[in-house]
């Protein structure tokens, strides 16, 4: 046979080995991927669970970020209705102060009026009460005393008449008539 050295059938016999020897797999290492798979199965979990846990939380800020909306909205509605409300009731409000003023300046008129109409009845009264006494000198005098120029004589008589068309009852007018009696007792004595 061939003379082969030790050496030689040192590579020869490992070379054979290497060929025929069955791979064997080591058990630490398919150890190793049992482990790193179950730990890439439990992250894969973990990140599902989490993603889910992370869409209810997103859901459930949409649900309150729709509600907080649809309450606002429904806020700034009632805003704007109360808003026309005070509007409105200011415009009624000026309306209703330019009444009192209109009527405080009915009021004040007619309450002028009325002052005038119960002085001129006063010296109608004075004068009257002169004249029935047959004190016609008093009389005279009191129409000379007072400043009663040609013009005020028609204020008085403007008064009376002011008296019987608007203040004074038409049958108490029958009776005795205020101006009718004012202008009777000037002439008279005039």
């Amino acid at each position: 046979m061939s003379s082969r050295t030790p050496r030689g059938e040192r590579e020869s016999l490992q070379h054979a080995a290497e060929h025929e020897r069955p791979v064997k797999r080591n058990p630490v290492l398919f150890y190793l991927m049992i482990l790193f798979a179950a730990a890439f199965l439990l992250l894969l979990l973990s990140f599902f669970m989490q993603h889910r846990s992370n869409q209810e939380a997103i859901d459930n800020l949409q649900e309150t970020s729709n509600s907080a909306v649809e309450s606002l909205e429904n806020k700034l509605k009632e805003n704007d209705t109360l808003k026309e409300q005070v509007a409105q009731l200011e415009e009624e409000n000026q309306a209703l102060a330019q009444q009192v003023e209109e009527q405080a300046a009915q009021s004040e008129q007619t309450q002028g009026e009325l002052t005038a109409i119960l002085q001129a009845l006063s010296d109608l009264n004075t004068l009257r009460s002169l004249y029935n006494q047959g004190r016609y000198s008093d009389a005279r005098d009191f129409l000379a005393n007072q400043p009663l120029t040609q013009n005020q004589t028609y204020q008085i008589e403007e008064t009376l008449s002011l008296y019987c068309t608007q203040y004074a009852d038409p049958a108490e007018l029958e009776i005795y008539n205020p101006l009718e009696a004012w202008q009777q007792l000037v002439s008279w004595l005039g």
